[in-house]
């Protein structure tokens, strides 16, 4: 028992991945302009190898530097969980850098510490980006242990321009103490601190570390870098009180939000929104010259926010599945970025439905019916048709490739429930619409009543499709005026 509670501690499960799967490409598309992915080893203090990739523009002005954000991973993750930050950070021009911390990922190492030889990681890394010339100022970002292991290095290193810190706990020992009684734990309360105690001196003989050091609210008063602390209301494994009492003790400017989930749910969309514009005032990333694959020809966009706004609204229609962004091999793919918007609006829209009667042939099941498919379905049917050549593309995010879990291991959701899961009755329903090859031999066998069902569903689909393209037209219009209606929604958490 005792031993299990050592490896829930300091041996967690690893992540074990392939860089090329989950990682960003090497080169992508993204928001219209092309990235690449650098991939490189550093060496820390005590000689282990840190694995690291760093997420910049393809294209850079000479004498032009960018400020960076390093992302700093929780326990049981990895660089993977870097790929949303490259999503929000990158159109702003902020460059992104991550990191498997030692003991965790590809990096060496047997075991973490939460925290604290972590801190040598990131100051290895952040000593790394200080001698390279293209980057100005740094921030951090860290959720569970990297929020612990950013304030551990925010102490000591002043010069950082600001901290994100998602899902940061006090202390580790009354952290242990704490997930007795979530875990309800039925063993006298004397009996539990002698077992920490044990478990306290296996831990400095293997991992060099002693928990009772591990203590956050011993650096907070002396750090005054700009932070932004984030906590999900329904983390039970590190509980919102230690977000407050951090929030309450550190000595710099701060800001504080709170949004539904809990220690391993993903972030809702304002968190994201309150993350790049805290970003955006404490680093202050220059404006570089639009050179990109795919413009907007005539339509010159002046600032990132509404260039974001746009490749949001366009980009979903030059490439259905591929979520705003592609590989280099994928470019090729979209349409010419000379095509008029509005043009290139109306033939998006055709593509969203069906050109003729025949097509809806893919809609039956192998009984040549439609009694167990109706409008809306059917209309997530033919998204699926219309997108199925790119579901191999790229993701935006790391959950879209495979969920690495933020702390999956201690206490967190299982990895094969996601948000968006189908209930059994529609996979039954998706299997038997799509599944048989059957349907394809016999297109004169259609039922009266099943043209009657097909012609009332070719008419609902035009009338869909209508309505869509009416809806993208009237979108696109009032973001190039730049109507105030369509402005992203800015969190409370920012003052």
């Amino acid at each position: 028992m005792i031993e299990q509670f050592v490896n829930f501690v300091i041996r967690p499960p690893r992540s074990e991945y392939n860089p090329d799967q989950y990682l960003w490409e090497t080169e992508f598309i993204l928001a219209g302009r092309k990235y690449k992915r650098l991939d490189l080893e550093l060496t820390n203090a005590r000689g282990l190898t840190i694995k690291c990739s760093h997420y910049v523009p393809a294209f850079i002005p000479e004498n032009t530097s960018l400020p960076c954000v390093i992302y700093c991973h929780g326990n049981s993750g990895c660089r993977a969980d870097a790929n949303e930050a490259a999503v929000i950070l990158l159109p702003a021009n902020i460059t992104v850098f991550t990191l498997d911390f030692s003991g965790s990922g590809l990096s060496g190492g047997d075991y973490v510490s939460l925290g604290w030889h972590e801190k040598e990681d990131l100051k290895c890394v952040v000593s790394y980006l200080r001698t390279t010339k293209q980057v100005s100022c740094i921030g951090l970002w860290g959720r569970s242990m990297g929020a612990v292991t950013s304030l551990l290095y925010g102490a000591e290193d002043s010069s950082i321009a600001g901290m994100v810190l998602d899902s940061a706990f006090t202390n580790l020992y009354g952290l242990m103490m704490e997930l007795v009684d979530v875990y309800k734990i039925r063993v006298p309360k004397f009996t539990v601190k002698m077992a920490v105690q044990y478990m306290r001196k296996i831990i400095q003989k293997r991992a060099k570390f002693d928990i009772m050091d591990l203590n956050v609210l011993q650096f907070a008063p002396k750090t005054f870098i700009p932070a932004l602390f984030g906590h999900a209301s329904n983390d039970m494994f590190i509980q919102p009180h230690h977000c407050d009492r951090i929030h309450q003790a550190y000595g710099g400017d701060k800001s504080i939000i709170k949004f539904e989930g809990d220690h391993n749910s993903p972030r809702p969309q304002s968190y994201y929104d309150s993350v790049s514009m805290f970003f955006y005032n404490t680093l202050h990333p220059p404006q570089l010259p639009v050179k990109c694959s795919n413009n907007l020809g005539a339509f010159k966009v002046g600032t990132v926010t509404n260039e974001s706004f746009i490749f949001e609204i366009i980009s979903g229609l030059r490439g259905a599945g591929t979520n705003s962004c592609s590989s280099s091999i994928d470019a090729s793919k979209f349409p010419n970025a000379t095509t008029p918007v509005v043009e290139l609006l109306s033939e998006s829209v055709n593509q969203l439905s069906i050109k003729n009667d025949s097509d809806l042939d893919f809609l039956l099941d192998e009984n040549r019916t439609l009694s167990e498919i109706d409008g809306d379905s059917a209309g997530s049917r033919l998204q699926d048709k219309s997108s199925g050549h790119n579901e191999e593309s790229c993701s935006c995010t790391s959950s879209n490739r495979e969920s690495w879990g933020r702390c999956s291991s201690l206490g967190g959701a299982s990895d094969d429930s996601f948000p968006g899961d189908i209930s059994d009755k529609q996979e039954n329903m998706t299997v038997k619409a799509l599944a048989t090859p059957l349907r394809q031999k016999d297109s004169k066998s259609t039922t009266p009543k099943t043209k009657e069902k097909k012609k009332s569903l070719w008419k609902k689909l035009n009338r869909e499709r209508a309505g869509v393209g009416d809806s993208l037209s009237q979108r696109l219009k009032m973001c190039l005026s730049h109507s105030s209606r369509h402005k992203r929604v800015k969190s409370s958490g920012i003052v």
